[in-house]
């Protein structure tokens, strides 16, 4: 491309990046010092001496007496989070476990980097204020209705953020969980244990209840009704009253983190799913629960894979966090009958499965019609398993990121494989046929639809240019390219995307897998249906606007090295994250940038694919890489035939007939006029020389 001597591109790019780095940025930091400690420390209280080697500091009221602590969370719980880099919040916690304020440090979760902001992520912070570590904390929104009894503190998540959210919940608790053991119980927190895979016993159901790897408990209903005598809710369970010695909960425990111990236990169903549940969840500790009672062990409004709103747990005094592992749960055929659920519980948190720990089970009952009172009484069950099953602190193996990542992610890479499977397929065995459609145009719009829906807004899989030069600099820093296996969903659209190269050069990403382009795309066809006069600039113009996305490219290149920290922001001229991450929830300013491209796109072809889009001209450029001219051209094309280029809305065919391939986003309209005797010209005039002769 032979560009003017005062590109246009490179202005427009110096300007656009210049613009962006006018935005605030977010900060991220080091492990903080006394000095700004001291700043963050919420008044009344003042930074104290510290008390250990890992961070965490004393806290001292107004007249000089402790009062608490104050710490970070990464170096006692350095979690993963979503970008694979743990999330450091300052917590603040009186001398009874009471939080008295979180601040979140830095964290580099891409969800709220560079789509939501960083406003929704200091408000879910907010919100322990007050709340004590030994409640049971859980995020999420209460299920049923207002009078529904609970023994869970709910924490209100954030849209489009859960996995991020949970995470830096789960930080903030076992971080908490760690400083209280030490300093307020004395008990110094190691290293989770887990269950050894290789220890092997030969058990079966009557071993279990012998041995006490299978704990008991029957509570009657006269033991229930003893419970709520002399309250209001005395009379409001006739059962009860009918059948005193009647079972209200007949509860079996077991932990099904040793093979040996789930192999007694469950079918062979089951157990084939446990063991993909430990694959994905390798920290969390499966516990079965069997009740033959009439408690149930939820309530109605029970959501699987949430937190039981009827079931708590403590060990040391402190709460267990419990959640449904959502698993199949068939019993072998000796077990007693009843409701049976498995639990999940996280052993990063500090629970020790051979240590005592206590289930607690709320009985509710309910008092009156219309908005009635609710009463509650706890029945307790304590369970351990012994130490024998599991291995030493430290020892377990641990599953990679990556590979939970792409176990987490299996159905969603099934469906996106069978997807590109065909797309390619299509494309590579049968352009030809597809063009020639009657039904083209509404058989390529259905793809791009999904495209948007499942590719983007569900999948996530819209690609950046930011990933592109996080890859640069990786490979001339010689850093690790690890980062790219935690999202295996875009990492599988890129690999398609690359193989497209090879093919067709940057038409298969840009024309059929890029979910804004087919946005945009949408918009012209909307235009057209309302009769908008289209606009498009004259040859030179189009030409001169094209080098503008290589000027952005450039300008891009330069932040990456000059001020890597700001790249993020500098990418904010692609709307991507915008429409398709965040799908529009955003601040206004970025909204109303997206929304621009696409209200111009029911005037101008895809002005932004075309002319600014940095990835494109990246794809543009790696295009080079095609090693054959897919598009079939006779030796009428061009001269005098100039019917492809006239309808090329890319601009992507020359006077010569010669195809641009670096600007063809393979639309294949000049495939089906190449193919169709009706539109082709010089096969129009070679039909009309054969009738007349």
């Amino acid at each position: 491309m032979k560009w003017p001597r005062q590109s246009i591109g490179l202005y427009a790019g110096a300007i656009a990046l210049i613009a962006l780095a006018m935005l605030p940025l977010p900060g991220a930091g080091a492990p903080l010092g006394k000095e700004r400690l001291a700043e963050l420390v919420l008044p009344p209280y003042s930074l104290g001496e510290p008390v250990n080697d890992k961070g965490v500091w004393g806290l001292v009221n107004s007249g000089g007496t402790p009062a608490g602590y104050v710490f970070e969370t990464e170096p006692l719980a350095p979690l993963p989070g979503f970008s694979g880099a743990p999330i450091n919040v300052l917590v603040m916690i009186d001398l009874e476990g009471r939080f008295l304020d979180l601040r979140l440090i830095h964290h580099n979760e891409p969800i709220f980097v560079s789509g939501l902001g960083e406003a929704p992520f200091h408000r879910f912070f907010e919100q322990y204020r007050g709340h004590s570590i030994n409640s049971t904390l859980v995020v999420g929104v209460p299920y049923g209705h207002a009078d529904t009894a609970s023994s869970l503190v709910y924490l209100d998540g954030v849209t489009k953020a859960t996995a991020s959210v949970r995470i830096a919940h789960e930080s903030v608790l076992a971080a908490t969980l760690a400083v209280v053991r030490e300093k307020m119980q004395g008990v110094i927190s190691g290293p989770p244990s887990a269950p050894n895979p290789n220890h092997d016993e030969a058990l079966n159901w009557q071993d279990l209840v012998d041995q006490g790897l299978a704990r008991h408990r029957r509570v009657s209903n006269a033991e229930v009704q003893k419970a709520f005598a002399g309250t209001l809710w005395e009379g409001d369970d006739p059962e009860a009253l009918e059948d005193p010695e009647g079972a209200y909960l007949d509860l079996w425990i077991v932990d099904l983190g040793p093979p040996s111990i789930a192999r007694a236990v469950l079918s062979d169903d089951s157990l084939a799913e446990l063991a993909a549940f430990r694959a994905v969840s390798p920290n969390d500790e499966p516990l079965l629960l069997l009740d033959a009672g009439r408690h149930g062990l939820v309530s109605p409004d029970f959501v699987r894979n949430t937190s039981p709103d009827w079931l708590s747990a403590t060990q040391d005094g402190l709460p267990v966090t419990l959640r449904d592992a959502d698993l199949l749960v068939n019993l072998k055929e000796d077990l007693p009958d009843g409701t049976a659920m498995i639990l999940r519980s996280d052993r990063r948190l500090g629970f020790d499965p051979t240590r005592e720990w206590t289930l607690n089970v709320l009985a509710v009952r309910k008092h009156g019609s219309f908005q009635p009172q609710v009463g509650t009484a706890t029945l307790s069950a304590r369970h351990k398993t012994a130490a024998r099953f599991y291995l030493g602190p430290g020892s377990a193996e641990v599953t990679d990121p990556w590979r939970q990542a792409l176990r987490n992610r299996a159905g969603d890479l099934t469906l996106l494989s069978v997807f590109l499977s065909g797309l390619l397929g299509l494309l590579a065995l049968g352009m030809n046929r597809l063009a020639a459609l009657h039904s083209f145009t509404p058989a390529r719009l259905a793809i791009l639809a999904a495209v948007t829906g499942f590719v983007g807004w569900w999948g996530q899989g819209q690609l950046s240019i930011v990933t592109l030069l996080a890859v640069l600099r990786a490979a001339v820093d010689g850093g690790s390219l690890a980062f790219l296996l935690f999202d295996p969903f875009s990492l599988l659209v890129w690999a398609a995307a690359i193989l497209g190269l090879f093919l067709w050069g940057r038409g298969l990403f840009c024309g059929w897998l890029c979910p804004f382009g087919a946005l945009q795309e949408f918009a012209h066809h909307i235009g057209l249906r309302l009769g908008l006069r289209q606009i498009e600039p004259p040859a030179r113009w189009d030409r001169r606007l094209k080098a503008v996305k290589y000027g952005l490219l450039a300008g891009l290149v330069a932040v990456v090295f000059a001020t890597p920290d700001k790249i993020e922001i500098f990418a904010e001229v692609e709307p991507f994250k915008t429409a398709i991450t965040v799908a529009f929830r955003r601040e206004w300013i970025y909204v109303l940038y997206a929304a621009s491209w696409l209200a111009l796109g029911l005037f101008l072809f895809k002005g932004f694919c075309r002319y600014i889009c940095p990835l494109g001209a990246a794809m543009a450029l790696a295009g080079l890489l095609r090693r054959r001219d897919w598009i079939a051209r006779r030796a009428e094309c061009g001269a005098p035939c100039q019917l492809c280029r006239v309808r090329c809305k890319y601009g992507a065919i020359a006077p010569s007939g010669r195809v641009d391939y670096s600007e063809c986003f393979q639309c294949l309209d000049c495939i089906r006029i190449h193919d169709d005797p009706a539109l082709c010209v010089p096969q129009v005039l070679a039909e009309r020389r054969r009738s007349a002769a």
